[in-house]
């Protein structure tokens, strides 16, 4: 055997390690136990990387070594209802905090009696997760005449927060100083919270308003995957800053309780917050405000946070501040993300996408497809209609590709000649193969371009459809009900047809457990295959012979939606040729 085929052979036993090490490094992340809330005391300061801490002051903690449960926690404060098209939940009135929500229009699962999906859960339980806005003392003004996270704010009898009703809280401190909370909503996404603060003393005070989302533990559904980004994520005059929950443990001590801290200022715009797979939730400012904002854990509550603050401001005797900030929370739709961008100046909110480091070909690919599918109406055969774009816009290309390969097919007999004739000097070889393509003006690598072409486009679309919320749970049609996830039928069932369950498709015996599609996949690639010219060599012929069934369980536990790409790919070259 010669050195090629030895190298041919390496890097086929090789592909099938890797495959087998992705299946063993990124296997479900299971849930975790979270601690229990420890007491935080810590004094805000002007230094911008110490905010209040919610967590000290939660309405609710462990009892007798147990962790509250959710609707527990929901229990422990009074509550003002929160209802829109898009959400549901409730505001506490213990901190005025936002930490009751759900989308309803996204449930866990397929099923159609599965719950809708939690995004914010109160202070004190598991998976606490919340967002919480107030006013921080500069220079000699105690904390304690500021609302804080346990503060008891009062608010009109019979008040609920709906698009048309904003909901206003209020709290006087006994001490001369009046504070309004006014907290509003739109019919999608996005909280407006204007605060207010009346100085009715006889000295002037210093403060400034802040907004943070605190977050204890890492989520239960954490995917840890590498080709998507989960954690904090800021934008800051045009830099856009990603940390996972590792990255932000690792940062340097540099804030009080040996708090892990960064800090971001922004100058005219930014946001900041948690973003995760599907969902996010951000603090934004007004559009050329200026802020700091502030990236942190805080491992002796096994706190992640991010903090929003603005400049100090002073409020004389007798007169009146306000601040207005933003919050977003809810799922990461490309549209939403888009108006919001274009409508409130929030720069780069797109950018909450993960749209990786080839942004120039998923921006697109996303985009083409958000419209095929609003023409069409159906998620796949929007892809396919996409498949249809990308191959017509890369003919040329393919038409010059498949005459070289016509040519080169038509010359295999001369190559077979030559071959015999030269026996084992690959000098002379190469030098007579290249004369013969010379003489006959076939250029050998001109057959390839396409497929250099093709592999940034389908790993892009493979970042697209692993990211985008727009996919997730879309139908095809048939038994394909979630383009996001694998093929659900199998071979070893014969597709339904023998009554047991075959593995499933993310374990690892659950390659060999391929649906329609994929085999699909790997007949169509066999069948152009053979419109190729094949390896004079025979140990590549038999190789080559071999990728479309590897390449067909390979692909075969990856997307739906990708798959019917390939496969549809595969039908128009084949066509094409």
């Amino acid at each position: 055997m010669d050195d090629q085929n030895k190298n041919l052979l390496l890097a086929t036993g090789l592909s099938f390690l890797v495959i087998l090490v992705w299946f063993l490094l990124f296997p479900p992340e299971a849930p975790q136990d979270l601690p229990a809330p420890q007491a935080q005391t810590t004094a805000p300061t002007e230094d911008g990387i110490v905010t209040p801490a919610p967590s000290a002051e939660a309405p609710i903690g462990a009892v007798g070594g147990l962790q509250p449960n959710r609707d527990q926690a929901l229990e422990a404060s009074p509550r003002i209802e929160l209802d829109s098209d898009q959400l549901t939940g409730s505001i506490s009135l213990a901190g005025g905090r936002i930490d009751d929500l759900q989308l309803k229009g996204y449930r866990t699962t397929l099923e159609e009696d599965a719950p809708i999906v939690t995004l914010l859960s109160p202070a004190g339980a598991s998976g606490a997760y919340y967002a919480l806005h107030g006013w921080a003392p500069a220079g000699d003004l105690s904390p304690e005449l500021l609302p804080g996270a346990t503060t008891k704010w009062t608010t009109p009898a019979g008040a609920k927060l709906t698009p048309q009703t904003p909901l206003v809280l209020t709290w006087d401190n006994g001490a001369g100083l009046v504070f309004q909370k006014t907290i509003e909503i739109d019919d999608r996404f996005m909280f407006t919270v204007t605060q207010t603060v009346r100085n009715n003393t006889a000295e002037a005070i210093r403060l400034f308003p802040y907004g943070l989302l605190a977050r204890r533990g890492k989520p239960q559904d954490l995917r840890n995957f590498f080709v998507l980004h989960e954690g904090m994520i800021a934008a800051t005059d045009g830099a856009l800053t990603e940390k996972s929950y590792s990255n932000l443990e690792d940062l340097d001590i540099v804030a009080a309780e040996g708090a892990h801290a960064e800090v971001l200022p922004a100058e005219q715009n930014g946001w900041i917050g948690f973003t995760d797979h599907y969902w996010m939730a951000t603090l934004a400012p007004q559009a050329g405000q200026a802020f700091t904002a502030v990236a942190k854990y805080t491992p002796s509550i096994d706190t992640y946070q991010t903090d929003m603050r603005l400049p100090v401001v002073e409020v004389g005797p007798g007169t009146t501040a306000q601040s207005s900030t933003r919050l977003f929370a809810g799922a990461k739709e490309w549209a939403d993300l888009r108006a919001y961008e274009r409508d409130l100046g929030i720069e780069q909110f797109v950018d909450a996408i993960d749209w990786g480091w080839f942004y120039y070909f998923t921006k697109p690919i996303f985009q083409a497809l958000h419209y095929l599918n609003l023409w069409i109406g159906n998620m796949g055969w929007a892809i396919i209609a996409l498949t249809v774009v990308i191959k017509t816009l890369l003919l040329p290309l393919a038409y010059k590709s498949y005459v070289s390969m016509s040519k080169m097919k038509k010359l295999q007999p001369e190559m077979e000649k030559i071959k015999e004739r030269v026996g084992d000097d690959r000098t002379k070889l190469q030098t007579e193969m290249m004369e013969l393509y010379k003489k006959e003006k076939v250029n050998p690598a001109s057959g390839c371009l396409p497929i250099l072409v093709q592999i940034p486009i389908f790993f892009s679309l493979y970042k697209v459809i692993f990211v985008t919320i727009e996919l997730r749970h879309a139908p095809f049609f048939g038994w394909i009900k979630d383009l996001s996830a694998p093929d659900p039928s199998s071979f070893l069932n014969l597709f339904g047809l023998l009554p047991f369950t075959p593995p499933d498709p993310t374990s690892l015996l659950g390659i060999f457990s391929i649906g329609v599609f994929p085999i699909l996949m790997g007949v169509t690639m066999w069948m152009q295959q053979k419109l190729n010219p094949a390896p004079t060599d025979p140990t590549q012929a038999m190789i080559f012979n071999w990728l479309p069934w590897i390449f067909m369980f390979m692909l075969g536990t990856f997307a739906a939606g990708l798959v019917i790409y390939w496969c549809a790919n595969n039908i128009l070259t084949f066509s094409q040729q």
